[in-house]
């Protein structure tokens, strides 16, 4: 064994100790951090974040997600203003003088009296694994170069580092998120995005200007590495006041997903294979009940996960099923009692959500006793279940979720009322190392963590509470 697994075996042995050692607190954990309560503001239309590219036409928000089922291709999207321009992306891998060309399309869209620029979107096919990449959009003087690595080949134990992002907005306090993740040294690869991007709803008509500022705001790191999208209460954009009877309007035009690589009919439910994860993203706003296209999607999406090529089965969705906050309190609880029963069944390891401004993380419970004439509606501990993550603190302009019910649940492991971040990051096909970071500490502090046991090839008890 080399000094890296070494290293590997030392930090997992000592991490079951710290956690058996908390086994006998007796409870989860509120934390003792109080952030001070203030109001997140948007940052101005003129902050340098939202600078808009110099030239006629340059190419604006350049934003990358996966495009294909496996990690191979890679959808491209842009925006230019003043004319359509060019299509087509350029590409060309590292060390390799030979440049290829693929060609997309744009669309446009009118919300309100609003009208967008020219949407492009281009899919970049027959990439290959673990190989760093240029890409090239517009052309002539304002041409725009950027680079993105593929992932490694899909396999059980291909380690991978995952960012999780939720309800970002585009305030002072987002700001400080992006930045703390862009220099987290475990240096996420891709980013598992629960939802709420711009939050331009908050604002006179949706003024969708909020849309074009926000992209350009993520473009520093969104351009360089995938995020995964999750689609949000805050991306409907239903107004029928304003005449947009059309949910998801904007988003739908500006933000793609690889939705018919998993059979999927709709952009807001679908799934990925990335190094060693399987990636399933759910939608808290489309129907979900029995009978319903995502249902019969779910139901037959789960039973095709082979966890001897991707042990790590995440779900990501928008409304937490799991939250002690009284904030947004028991909204995801309808979807939790049509889908909990399968998460038990399929075992699944974790669930990232966010739509709650603040952190929290569960142990392993699950609620799948129940009837509605049994009374058995306490959540117990159980092992085949997931640990239930909301991270939807991602600096929003609507503030922090900072009342919490009393007294902390049983099931609820950590929660504090902060803005931040988190890194998950997979070591091989049994322990995964995760850590949230705080925005008010340096970026290294981890405010909490967890080494995450799989629950198909290793599951042991890995509870930090005595719940």
């Amino acid at each position: 064994m080399g000094a890296s697994g070494i290293t590997f075996v030392v930090a997992v042995l000592a991490a079951t100790v710290m956690n058996a050692a908390v086994l006998c607190s007796g409870g989860g954990i509120t934390s003792s951090f109080v952030r001070k309560v203030e109001k997140s503001i948007d940052m101005p239309l003129d902050s340098d974040v939202f600078k808009v590219p110099p030239g006629y036409n340059a190419p604006q928000q350049v934003h990358i997600t996966q495009g294909d089922h496996v990690g191979k291709a890679v959808i491209v999207s842009w925006v230019t203003v003043e004319e359509p321009g060019s299509k087509t992306v350029h590409y060309w891998a590292e060390n390799n003088s030979h440049k290829h060309k693929a060609k997309g399309s744009f669309t446009k869209y009118k919300y309100y009296n609003y009208t967008s620029g020219y949407i492009h979107h281009c899919t970049i096919k027959h990439l290959k694994h673990d190989t760093k990449y240029y890409y090239k959009v517009g052309t002539g003087k304002t041409a725009r170069t950027f680079c993105f690595t593929t992932p490694p080949e899909v396999g059980p134990d291909v380690p991978y580092t995952f960012g999780l992002i939720g309800d970002l907005g585009q305030t002072y306090d987002s700001n400080i998120t992006l930045t703390h993740y862009e220099q987290n040294p475990m240096k996420g690869e891709a980013v598992l995005f629960v939802g709420d991007l711009s939050y331009a709803d908050n604002h006179p008509n949706h003024d969708n200007v909020r849309w074009d500022t926000w992209g350009r705001f993520a473009e520093r790191s969104v351009a360089y590495q995938p995020w995964i999208w999750t689609a949000g209460n805050h991306e409907l954009d239903y107004a029928p006041e304003i005449g947009e009877t059309k949910p998801f309007k904007p988003f739908t035009h500006r933000y793609r997903t690889p939705y018919k690589a998993s059979n999927s009919t709709t952009p807001f439910w679908y799934s990925i294979k990335r190094a060693s994860a399987y990636i399933i993203v759910l939608s808290s706003y489309s129907a979900y009940g029995k009978y319903t296209p995502q249902y019969q999607w779910l139901e037959e999406e789960l039973p095709k996960v082979n966890r001897s090529e991707t042990p790590w089965l995440i779900v990501l969705t928008h409304s937490p099923w799991y939250n002690s906050y009284n904030y947004h309190f028991m909204e995801g609880e309808s979807m939790r009692v049509m889908f909990e029963p399968w998460f038990v069944k399929y075992k699944v390891d974790i669930v990232f959500a966010g739509h709650v401004h603040a952190y929290e993380r569960s142990e392993r419970v699950s609620n799948v006793a129940y009837t509605i004439v049994n009374g058995l509606c306490s959540p117990k501990k159980d092992q085949s279940a997931p640990v239930y993550i909301t991270i939807g603190d991602g600096g929003n302009i609507e503030g922090l979720a900072n009342n919490m019910t009393q007294p902390q649940p049983k099931y609820s492991a950590f929660r504090e009322a902060s803005f931040g971040h988190a890194t998950f990051s997979i070591k091989n096909r049994t322990h995964a190392y995760y850590s949230w970071h705080r925005n008010h500490d340096g970026y290294a502090v981890e405010a909490d963590s967890l080494w995450f046991f799989n629950r198909f090839w290793h599951p042991l008890d890995d509870s930090t509470t005595s719940a």
